[in-house]
């Protein structure tokens, strides 16, 4: 890894172990989680400027009106999408500036990642490509549709917030697979793990979150 990446200073790995100890305070315990993210430098996924900052429990602006999550929510919403059963074939909606996508692609064997934004999709897929994270599907669409092609899947996880969840995405998740996803609007959101079962979906509701809202239609 070279030095840029590794990083230096507030983003060196001693940095990256406080975000650790951090972490495991706030109550995750997912050693395989925390063992990944201790290892993902996530100072190259933001703008130089803002690199300082990455390992702080904030979310930092990546440019078209997105987000990049903070440490937190993605452990959480990583190891909630693992607690019950490994999944092995993940859709993300939203990859973003790809940091989720990179921590899910060292946790299972495929990713798939829907992203609206081209030029977020690129840049993304290019940092990932510098890490080596060659299990990734990249595809540019609306992400409400999922990825009906390569349906069903083991796990779905959402880094934008719809008011009601896409019938789409219900319809693609495997039997016995897990979707995480924040739902509500403005006035408030709420992180939901949905599981499907051979008779339905069972819906737990697990902490108030604040994401960007789940927007429709391609942009490039």
């Amino acid at each position: 890894m070279s030095r840029s990446i590794e990083g230096i200073g507030m983003t060196s790995r001693r940095t990256r172990e406080r975000m650790i100890t951090r972490l495991r305070q706030q109550g995750i315990s997912n050693q395989d989680v925390l063992a990944v993210m201790t290892e993902t430098p996530r100072h190259i996924f933001v703008d130089e400027a803002l690199a300082s900052r990455a390992y702080e429990d904030i979310a930092l602006p990546i440019g078209h009106n997105q987000t990049i999550s903070q440490p937190y929510i993605v452990a959480k919403m990583t190891e909630l999408l693992l607690e019950k059963n490994r999944p092995h074939k993940v859709l993300e909606i939203g990859t973003g500036c790809g940091y989720q996508t990179a921590i899910l692609a060292q946790l299972v064997d495929q990713v798939y990642s829907v992203e609206r934004i081209a030029p977020l999709m690129k840049k993304a897929r290019d940092v990932l490509w510098q890490l080596n994270l060659k299990t990734v599907g990249f595809k540019h669409s609306d992400g409400s549709w999922g990825w009906p092609e390569q349906a069903p899947f083991d796990g779905i996880l959402a880094a934008a917030a719809p008011q009601e969840i896409p019938q789409a995405l219900l319809e693609q998740l495997a039997i016995g697979g897990v979707m995480v996803i924040p739902v509500g609007n403005e006035a408030g959101q709420l992180l939901h793990r949905i599981t499907r079962t051979q008779y339905g979906f069972e819906d737990e509701v697990i902490e108030p979150v604040l994401f960007v809202p789940f927007l429709s239609g391609v942009s490039r």
